[in-house]
């Protein structure tokens, strides 16, 4: 296969050459590229090195195979569409055709269906969005939810470089504020992305959302507070959900051990832990009252909320197109 990543140099893009590696994924060229400031630079893929090349329109009117994009949503915007025009793949890490009713908003182990016979625009969720489905797509099939109330506590590498660098740059003395709405050294910010009308923000409407179109249920009532932490990698969850069936919590339990990709743990787990997983982790699951359930739920925001999934989405388009 031949498969492209937009945004080959941001922390994403890196990742995505990391995955598709670990997942063994059969490329005959892979081809990086990324702004003119990061042209000409060199990435290792299998111990080869590779030039990232300027992306360009002319690049996109190449045929690909797959194309994976994370290079923000302008870029996405003005980009996908031309490639999805010369009859290319795209599977987009942005928030810019998520909401789109023609365009799929895949989590794989939940709704790979809808890659079948499809040929187009791709979209990744967001990164909190996806584990918290995960963890809760077994619930949602067997017993049925009917609200979720989920507290985030978000990593910086969630803003991406710039994100991870200003935490370093904090805890080497420099204070000033460059991104963040506030100092992100020892202190927690409850804003990510800008305030909506109705008083939430860009990330918790994503969560709502995106919530309910990957499950395809407009009737779950999703309530998301976002908050970002002094964490580089590994977004951490405290998520409640009431259902529609009661159940005991040993069936949730088992229900969640059933889900592919996610495991359960009685012990404790902390974005610490699980860095570089490409796994979801539940941990802290109680019943709160009738129909009324907690968990705590961790994962690798950059390989399990992006990276991970997108190579999820090629490989399941894949089998699913081509039997490969």
């Amino acid at each position: 296969m031949k498969i492209g990543i937009v945004g080959a140099s941001g922390e994403v893009g890196r990742t995505m050459i990391k995955v598709l590696e670990k997942m063994e994924v059969s490329i005959g060229e892979l081809i990086l590229l990324a702004s003119s400031k990061s042209a000409g630079k060199e990435l290792i893929y299998k111990d080869k090195r590779i030039k990232i090349q300027e992306l360009t329109e002319d690049k996109m009117k190449e045929k690909y195979d797959y194309l994976l994009f994370s290079a923000g949503g302008d870029v996405s915007r003005k980009y996908a569409p031309l490639a999805q025009e010369y009859g290319n793949t795209v599977i987009d890490n942005s928030s810019a055709f998520r909401m789109q009713k023609d365009i799929p908003l895949v989590v794989p182990e939940i709704n790979a269906g809808l890659l079948k016979g499809y040929r187009g625009i791709i979209s990744n969720p967001n990164c909190s969005t996806i584990q918290m489905v995960l963890a809760l797509n077994k619930i949602h099939e067997n017993v049925g939810i009917k609200e979720v109330v989920v507290s985030t506590y978000q990593a910086v590498s969630g803003a991406g470089n710039k994100g991870i660098s200003e935490l370093q740059a904090q805890q080497a003395g420099d204070m000033e504020i460059k991104h963040f709405p506030d100092q992100i050294l020892n202190n927690v910010i409850p804003k990510i992305g800008e305030y909506e009308p109705n008083g939430f923000t860009q990330e918790e409407m994503k969560m709502v959302n995106e919530t309910r179109k990957i499950f395809n249920d407009s009737g779950i009532d999703v309530f998301a507070t976002t908050v970002r932490v002094p964490v580089f990698y590994g977004h951490s969850e405290s998520v409640f959900f009431r259902t529609e069936k009661e159940v005991q919590l040993s069936e949730i339990k088992k229900l969640i051990e059933m889900s592919e990709n996610v495991v359960y743990s009685d012990e404790i787990i902390t974005p610490l832990h699980i860095a570089q997983s490409d796994l979801t982790y539940v941990s802290r699951l109680r019943k709160a009252g009738p129909k009324e359930y907690m968990m705590w739920v961790v994962a690798d925001n950059v390989r399990v909320g992006a990276a991970t999934n997108a190579v999820r989405i090629l490989l399941s388009h894949a089998q699913l197109n081509t039997g490969k």
